[in-house]
């Protein structure tokens, strides 16, 4: 939008103009001249300054965005005109132009500044133009850049608007425009004549704008002023309400300096401050050679996170992380200490900036899926591409202190550095043995204790007086500690010796309410202190104010019950907001804060509970006597800890017996001085790597005087494992053994120090010597700590191939000779636990390939630098590690984990909530709660004696509480609960609901069938029924908006979709549940069924108007070979029912979305594809109308609801708003040019490409840009575009359509549309197949023949080469498969090895001996014990990972899932299951048992004994198991599914084993085809499995193993039936 004032609008004739109102200023003065100008209200000093100081001009050009123009443009036109008529009155003005634009960096583009220009030309401007940039950054850099280069320069003057711009961009003459390369990497220097820094202009900024800008306020002090910094740190709350205050009162405060508040001159001073420094530095340097450099402090790692996380994470909140992690390196390179770290954590902190990349800030902007694509190599490449890189190093500010820095110039930092810093996790390798005959001691000071400093910062904060704590704690909890206590303004802080001592001002126990919640994190300490210091806030007369105590998901796990209860009963009003038993609490100050008196508090979890009131005592209304019941108390030194430093701030307390307290009631008086101990915990671990490695460390100030009862480690656990231990009052020394000559310590009680425990059994580990067993007790509150921590050790150690054992109050560990530990390198999941991370990272230093510390930061709950530490001081070799994330195994969903929200499903009585619930529930391994149920039990009447009695208000009265009662305390987790069919009729109902899905939780919404319905609800009398005037589907009609307005996903039960008659419909239902239980996994996140776009993955896209013409055989065939099917929804018109429908009509509406609905539902029924589910419109190569963009936009919605894997959404102003409405999804943002005109792929012309895939990407998590091809030549544009632009976390889906473009579809990396020769029509010109692109990409050597094999013998006979074969050969690929005999797995060493090998399957006797050539066992092949199938995996560096599988029992699974389905015999959680045999088949039979879900097995073997020992190992699977003394007896057990596991034998195979209801008999063996288990179940009406039909199966699972393609299972199985018929 353009506009301009002409001579005739702009003069103000006759009038008198208004008086200027010119503010009084403060300069700053840059390259020589002043021209930086700062003060409040400028409009009229900006025109008038223009007018009478710079040279004239004959036009003026302001450019601005539509956000600002609504606010400024009509003052700055008003203010032009009023500041000429007092320059010259009466001369004609020259002109004012304005250029609107779009707002968002989208804007910043070569595309944009071209057409600037060529509107500037068309309105005639010459060189004599004088360009305005009122705006941000993005205004000023492109606005700038049009100045540099029209009329080959011409003179600009900067206006930020934005706090940002006014201390960054505005200043120094740089100007850009975004490349999709990068930002800011075409541009121009060229200094504005003026920069006016307009503070009014700040107070109608949002917050978080606010806080954007401070991130550079902030980087400034860091680099340049300690002073300011310590004014930045200390002057957090003033600054902010200094920008509040210009949005109340006096419209012109700060005008003139006697207008200007303290508030406003404190505000101008800061940002003048920064200003000054950039000013400063850009004189000195203004073409960045050198000192320049160093306001790039934050940017080089922040601009790498801004590239892939913008727009929703704004430039200020990029580079505030940037700062944390470049300001880390430098404390990794010894150069700046860990507190000055924490100073800038916690100052970024106060101005509301994130400081870490998972910070809750960054999680609420863009969710853990955007956060995930950080991956370090992928910040690694964009930093390549920075301006700042030098080679193989970049150029980073390294800090010495805060306002100081190592050079006065960026300093080179070896990329390998970067990396570990910037990482997930930590990769620590084995210490070279030449480090143990090292004679030098190393000194290591650990930090401050975490539990004194603390204890230390509430005491002194409830003191009275100034206390200077040194050696304090800079830790994540300490800082949640600081900031709580600061919230309740219990006293001041500031800092002194560059961050050494902070000095508190005591509030003498004067606490007020938070203004909001205090978040807390995994802060267990400050948890459990803050619960009871709360209650001593005096709200005075307000008796419903509340403090909120919350922390994250495992904070809200750990318990705080007993402390609360105690709490409770003496008085306090606490209540649980969510779980029973933990955070998050509410606390109500009703008047009468922390009673006191006689207390009974139980301490057998945690001493925590106990410090926690002796430290709030003394302020409470009456002296308390504090008694300690409920078992033996836990942790008694921390017990005397908190008495000891109590009475070092002036307050006794009397032990008045074993388990009581008596605490006077009193006021704390700060000591001038309070030095922290270092953290005897923390010292555990540099002491035990001296034991682990055969080393010498020494820690100072850590000695047998210590507070702290882990100061005991090195004498009562090092010493007597064998290390020489001098230990003195203040300082300890541990020298190991020579290394692996540790002994086991036998029987230890560790309580007095529990959480050495975990740095204890990490020695155990290798700690042969002495029986090996080393039995730790005493530590049962280890179980209820950051993690449970004993099951934690189990796991974590198993991973090392240690054995142990866990107990309520210990663990067992049985040491192993180092050598003998594990010979590949564990992963080790650390539960956000940062002893669980020291204590493997010590284990790592010996172990043969050392170990993958998975979660590096969650050390910064007590030793943020612990691996500086490591790697610096103790020479541990380590390096930045990116953890793979694993997708859930098969078996997880049987331990899903217990912090989950309860799922609620709601819908109309009848539609079968209740059966579909109890199937998921007990698949998922949840609790199944139904509501109505419930609420019987609760209220002890049945629901029609409530409804008879009280009426249906007082049934729905009691269902709103108890639905509240139920989300909220008895089931908020771990259940599925299925309400009542009228509980959205209450509008409190529907919060509450609505609450739920807000909090991330998944509401189903059931959608029925009416006339089925109708059918049930007529036979059921059960429940009272509607009112006689309420017709059944009226009631419907009502409540489908109030059941919408309260789900997040739909689910629709209709048989008839299966089957057209009721006669059909039988094996229906069992359908339905199976599909119910994927869309709740997906909901929940348990399986989100997504292709693998590591490797090249194709859609095919389905193109009849009714799904149903693929079925029942057709979908299988059109589906092989790709991973996902696409629903065009846009062709489902062109079916007969809509060939005359009116979108425009509501009604038409309605019964489209419901068409569509059964279609996809339809598709889910047929196959386990994910969905990419389409709309496409008649402008981007589709049939949808685009005046019905409403129904577009709700088909898109319901997609989601759905439950669609993939939505594909075209990028427009819809687009951001179903991107962030996405859940589960998964968006495909696309663009499709049907002319091949406008989107190019050429380097030279490819920028409408470029923005269009900057577009796609702040609207999807996938991108998709389509053109047609002109020439066979831009196939090869196109393949240059992608790999410029594609990655596995940046997916790009690009092609050209036509027939010329076909190569592009050989070449798309990743969901590649595809045809398939069955379809009557593709779904876009030039669309080929699967199987032609596979040949295609072979001929052109993308890709590679490879040899698979059978291993074995006698193998000759086997049909697996021809079920391959045909495999490979349908797929269009490459491959072979063949056979290697051979009696010795050894030979198979060069096969396995060559460059080609593809894979293998395994079959006797190579299953077990096949293991020791490999690299890993997946959990499958674990249990099971045995390898059927070989999987070479290639990661990105080349480095292949030989994988053992097991697809045995997933061939047994499918074969027994279609069997139960095809016949509906009992489901497999309720039935019974017995396996005949007990060898390597039986074992994948029972964990095919196990992974269907049957929990109550048998097992005969003749051999007995061999039955009791298969059954021993399986116990832990299943409820019960056992064995059955003979086939009789089994037959009394009344299976439902038998599977025979022994070849064809003279077994005796009883009729009785088939007298129950008629079951699923499966035989493995497929010679003879009627075994004589198969006999007789056939001659007993049982559904029979024939052993051929399960090879079949674990067939295909093996050929999609090895090509990550869905199987042509049909002419897989013609193949093997084919050789099998003529055998047999």
């Amino acid at each position: 939008m353009s506009t301009a004032s002409s001579a005739e609008n702009s003069i103000l004739g006759a009038q008198q103009p208004r008086s200027l109102k010119l503010a009084e200023v403060e300069f700053i003065e840059i390259l020589g001249s002043k021209s930086i100008v700062c003060g409040f209200h400028l409009v009229d000093y900006i025109w008038s300054d223009i007018f009478a100081n710079l040279a004239p001009a004959s036009t003026y050009v302001l450019i601005t965005d539509t956000n600002l123009a609504r606010l400024y443009l009509e003052k700055y036109h008003e203010g032009f005109q009023t500041a000429w008529a007092h320059h010259k009155p009466g001369a004609t003005p020259p002109r004012l132009l304005t250029h609107v634009l779009p707002p968002g960096e989208t804007s910043k583009s070569r595309a944009t500044k071209g057409s600037i220009e060529d509107w500037m030309l068309s309105e005639k401007c010459t060189r004599d133009t004088m360009v305005l940039a009122l705006g941000g950054g993005v205004i000023g850099d492109l606005v700038g850049f049009v100045a540099a280069t029209f009329m080959r320069g011409v003179p600009f003057i900067q206006i930020p608007t934005s706090l940002l711009a006014m201390v960054d961009s505005s200043i120094g003459g740089k100007t850009a425009v975004d490349t999709p390369a990068g930002k800011n990497l075409i541009g121009a220097f060229w200094q504005p004549k003026r920069i006016y820094m307009d503070m009014a202009i700040l107070s109608t900024l949002p917050a978080r704008e606010f806080s954007n800008g401070m991130a550079e306020v902030v980087k400034t002090a860091a680099i340049w002023t300690p002073e300011e910094f310590d004014i930045l740190e200390s002057s957090a709350p003033e600054i902010r309400s200094a920008v509040l205050e210009g949005q109340h009162g006096n419209s012109n405060a700060g005008l003139a300096l006697g207008t200007r508040s303290p508030a406003q001159s404190l505000l101008l001073r800061v940002i003048a401050a920064s200003a000054r420094v950039k000013a400063y530095v850009v004189t000195h340097d203004e073409r960045e050679s050198g000192m320049r450099g160093l306001l790039n402090f934050g940017h080089t790692i922040g601009h790498a996170i801004e590239a892939i996380l913008s727009p929703q994470v704004l430039h200020g909140e990029c580079v505030a992380i940037g700062c944390v992690l470049e300001a880390e390196i430098a404390r990794r390179m010894g150069h700046l200490r860990e507190v000055g770290v924490a100073r800038l954590t916690r100052c970024l902190r106060a101005y509301g900036l994130p400081t870490a990349v998972n910070d809750p800030i960054i999680h609420k902007l863009v969710g853990g899926r955007r956060i995930a694509e950080l991956r370090p190599r992928r910040l690694m490449d964009i930093m390549g591409l920075d301006k700042k890189t030098v080679g193989s190093q970049k150029r980073l500010v390294i800090l010495k202190g805060l306002g100081q820095t190592l050079e006065m110039k960026p300093t080179n930092v070896d990329d390998a550095l970067i990396n570990e810093v910037i990482s997930a996790g930590v990769l620590v390798n084995p210490v070279p043995e030449s480090l143990s005959t090292a004679e030098a001691s190393v000194v290591v000071v650990p930090p401050g204790s975490k539990s004194i400093s603390n204890r230390a910062l509430q005491l002194a904060a409830l003191g009275t007086g100034e206390c200077r704590i040194k050696n304090l704690l800079h830790s994540d909890d300490t800082q949640v500690m600081l900031t709580a206590l600061q919230a309740m303004g219990g006293c001041t802080f500031s800092w002194e010796d560059d961050g050494d001592t902070l000095v508190v001002v005591g509030g003498g126990g004067k606490l007020r309410v938070p203004d909001s919640e205090l978040y807390l994190g995994n802060a267990g300490t400050a948890a459990r202190f803050l619960t009871t210091t709360v209650n001593l806030i005096d709200a005075g007369s307000d008796t419903m104010a509340t403090t909120v105590l919350t922390g994250n998901a495992r904070m809200k796990q750990r318990p705080t019950g007993p402390l609360v209860d105690a709490l409770r009963t003496n008085g306090c009003t606490i209540d649980y907001c969510e779980r029973e038993g933990s955070l998050p609490l509410r606390i109500t100050h009703m008047g009468k804060q922390f009673p006191g008196g006689r207390i009974q508090l139980a301490a057998s979890v945690s001493s925590q509970y106990v410090s926690s009131i002796l430290l709030c005592a003394p302020y409470a209304q009456s002296p308390v006597h504090l008694e300690l019941v409920g078992g033996k108390v836990i942790s008694q030194p921390y017990i005397d800890m908190t008495i000891a430093m109590m009475v070092q701030f002036g307050c006794k307390v009397e032990r008045i017996a074993e388990n009581e307290y008596l605490i006077p009631c009193g006021a704390y008086t700060n000591p001038a001085e309070y030095v922290v101990e270092s953290d005897a915990s923390s010292a555990t671990y540099p002491l035990a790597f001296a034991a682990i490695t055969g080393t010498q460390c020494t820690v100072p100030n850590i000695g047998s005087a210590s507070l702290q009862g882990d100061a005991r480690f090195a004498v009562d656990v090092l010493r007597p494992m064998g290390c020489t231990v001098e230990q003195t009052e203040t300082s300890t020394t541990v020298r190991g053994p020579p290394r692996g000559n540790l002994r086991a310590l036998g029987d230890i009680d560790m309580e007095p120090m529990t959480d050495a425990f975990l740095t204890a059994a990490a020695l155990a580990a290798v700690a042969p010597a002495n029986d090996g067993v080393t039995r730790i007790r005493g530590i049962a509150n280890q179980h209820v700590k950051e993690c449970d921590r004993i099951a934690a050790m189990c796991d974590e150690l198993a991973k090392f191939g240690v054995k142990t054992e866990n107990h309520p109050d210990g663990i067992d560990v049985y040491g192993v000779a180092v050598d003998a530990l594990q010979k590949s390198t564990p992963s080790i999941h650390c539960y956000d636990d940062h002893r669980v991370a020291m204590s493997f990272s010590v284990l790592a230093c010996v172990a043969p390939c050392g170990a993958e510390i998975r979660e590096r930061r969650c050390v910064g709950k007590t030793w943020p630098q612990w691996w500086d530490v490591l790697g610096r001081d103790l020479g541990a070799p380590v390096a930045g590690s990116d953890p793979v994330v694993h997708e859930p195994d098969s078996e997880a969903k049987n331990a899903i984990a217990s912090s989950n929200a309860s799922i609620v499903i709601i819908g109309m009585r009848g539609v079968g909530k209740t059966s579909l619930g109890k199937a998921a529930a007990q698949f998922l391994g949840l609790a199944f709660v139904d509501m109505d149920e419930y609420l019987e039990k609760e209220v002890g009447q049945t629901i029609p004696e409530i409804i008879n009695g009280s009426g249906w208000a007082a049934f729905r009265e009691h269902e709103c509480r108890l639905l509240a009662k139920a989300l909220t305390q008895d089931h908020p987790i771990g259940a599925i609960i299925a309400c009542g069919g009228g509980v959205v009729e209450g509008e409190e109902n529907r919060a509450v609901l609505k609450k739920h899905v807000a909090s991330g939780a998944v509401v189903v919404c059931l959608t029925p069938n009416m006339q089925h319905v109708a059918e049930y609800l007529n036979k059921d009398k059960s429940r009272p029924a509607y009112a006689a005037t309420s017709d059944i589907n009226d009631v419907y009609a009502r409540r489908l908006p109030l059941y919408a307005e309260c789900c997040n996903y739909e689910y629709l039960v209709d048989k008839a979709l299966l089957a057209a008659n009721e006669d059909d419909q039988a094996g229906s239902w069992s359908i339905i549940e199976r599909d119910f239980i994927r869309l709740l996994k997906f909901a929940s996140g348990r399986d989100l069924n997504r292709a693998d776009l590591a490797h090249p993955s194709f859609f095919v896209s389905l193109t009849a108007p009714d799904v149903r013409e693929y079925l029942p055989f057709k979908l299988v065939q059109v589906t092989a070979g790709a991973q996902a099917i696409e629903l065009r929804v846009d062709l489902l018109l062109r079916a007969p029912e809509l060939a005359n429908a009116d979108l425009a009509d509501l009604g038409a509406q309605d019964g489209f979305v419901h068409y569509v609905h059964r279609q996809f539902t339809i598709l889910r029924h047929s196959s386990r594809l994910p969905v990419v589910f389409t709309v496409r419109t008649s402008p981007q190569g589709g049939i949808f109308p685009v005046d019905a963009d409403k129904l577009r936009v709700r088909l898109l919605q319901c997609a989601i609801r759905w439950g669609a894997e993939y939505v594909d959404v075209e990028v427009d102003n819809a687009a951001a708003n179903i991107y962030a409405a996405r859940q589960k999804s998964l968006v495909i943002a696309s663009y499709h040019d049907t002319a091949g005109k406008v989107l190019r792929w050429g380097e030279s012309e490819s920028e409408f490409a470029n923005e269009m895939l900057a577009r796609a990407r702040t609207c999807g998590d996938i991108a998709k840009l389509i053109s047609v091809a002109q020439s066979w030549e831009d196939n090869l544009a196109c393949q240059r575009f992608v790999q410029r632009n594609h990655s596995v976390a940046a997916p790009l889906i690009a092609l050209n359509m036509g027939y010329q473009g076909q190569l592009s579809r050989v070449l798309c990396p990743c969901l590649t549309p595809v045809t398939h020769p069955l379809l009557t029509a593709s779904a876009a010109p030039g669309q080929i197949s699967v199987r032609q692109i596979n040949e295609a990409r072979s001929l052109a050597g993308l890709l590679p023949s490879k040899q698979f094999f059978l291993f074995g013998t006698p193998i000759q006979q086997s049909p697996s080469p021809a079920m391959h074969n045909a495999g490979f050969a349908a797929l269009g690929l490459p491959y072979t498969y063949g056979l290697k005999e051979t009696q010795s797995a050894d030979e198979l060493r060069e096969v396995i090895g060559s460059a080609d090998f593809g894979g293998a399957s395994v079959t006797i006797p190579h299953k077990q001996t096949i293991i020791s050539l490999l690299d890993q066992l997946t959990l499958a092949a674990q249990r099971i014990g045995a390898v059927n199938t070989i999987i070479p995996l290639q990661d990105t560096d080349g480095k292949r990972t030989l994988v053992g599988d097991n697809t045995d029992y997933l061939g047994i699974v499918g074969c027994l899932q279609r069997a139960q389905l095809e016949r509906q015999s009992e489901s497999f959680g309720t039935s019974k299951a017995l396996v005949i045999g007990a060898g390597g088949t039986s074992r994948a039979a029972l964990y095919a048992l196990y992974t269907l879900g049957v929990r109550h097995a048998f097992v005969f073997n003749r051999t007995t004994s061999r039955a009791e020992a298969l059954v021993e190992e399986f116990t832990s699977l299943f409820e019960s198991i056992e064995v059955a003394a003979d086939l009789q007896a089994a037959a009394a057990l009344n299976p439902a599914y038998i599977i025979g596991t022994i070849p064809a034998s003279d077994l005796a195979i009883p009729d009785e084993l088939f007298a129950g209801a008629a079951g699923v008999a499966l035989d493995m063996a497929y010679k003879p085809r009627w075994t004589p288990l198969l006999e007789r179940a056939a001659r007993n009406n049982w559904t029979v499995v024939h052993g051929v039909a399960v090879l079949i199966e674990q067939g295909v699972h093996q050929l999609e193993k090895w090509t990550h393609s869905t199987a042509p299972i049909q002419i897989m199985s013609e193949a093997v039936y084919t050789k099998y018929n003529a055998e047999f």
